[in-house]
């Protein structure tokens, strides 16, 4: 049958305080959606996760420089079983701009959209007034065999 049957594979973590403590924790929570829901080998999953990670760290390090308080990120990621694809949208709704540098550029710094594209087959970033969205797109990502696990809805806790 493949997987012409099978449920879309959704993960959505919206509203969540654009901190570097909650990067992390949408990052670890994907990571795991990932592994239960698609078959993935562990070099893809880490170019996925290391990907997607940037972006969750782009946003809440530049969105809100302008902000006396970080403001939401919203995380939503959706395989579509039928395409073999894996979508991944990062938005804010800050203005997002450099930081300026404390005294040299670190040239260990400013890699995170040259690896976005590096690990995905498409990365795209859209900012406008009301925020940036980072769009990754991964092709030929096959859902996990329903014997293994269900594909299922992430349950779209939010993280206090």
């Amino acid at each position: 049958m493949g997987d012409r049957g099978r449920q879309r594979a959704a993960f959505s973590r919206p509203g969540v305080v654009a901190t570097m403590v909650h990067a992390v924790q949408i990052r670890d929570d994907f990571a795991a959606w990932l592994a239960r829901s698609l078959s993935v080998d562990a070099e893809k999953t880490s170019d996925i996760v290391l990907a997607v990670n940037e972006a969750l760290a782009n946003a809440a390090e530049h969105a809100y420089l302008d902000s006396p308080e970080p403001g939401p990120m919203h995380v939503r990621a959706d395989h579509d079983p039928q395409l073999a694809t894996l979508t991944v949208w990062i938005t804010d709704e800050g203005r997002w701009r450099a930081k300026e540098p404390a005294t040299a550029p670190n040239p260990a710094r400013g890699r995170g959209l040259i690896l976005m594209r590096a690990l995905t087959d498409s990365a795209a970033v859209d900012s406008t007034a009301t925020g940036t969205e980072v769009r990754l797109h991964w092709d030929q990502i096959a859902a996990r065999p329903a014997d293994a696990a269900d594909a299922e809805q992430d349950d779209d806790r939010l993280l206090a």
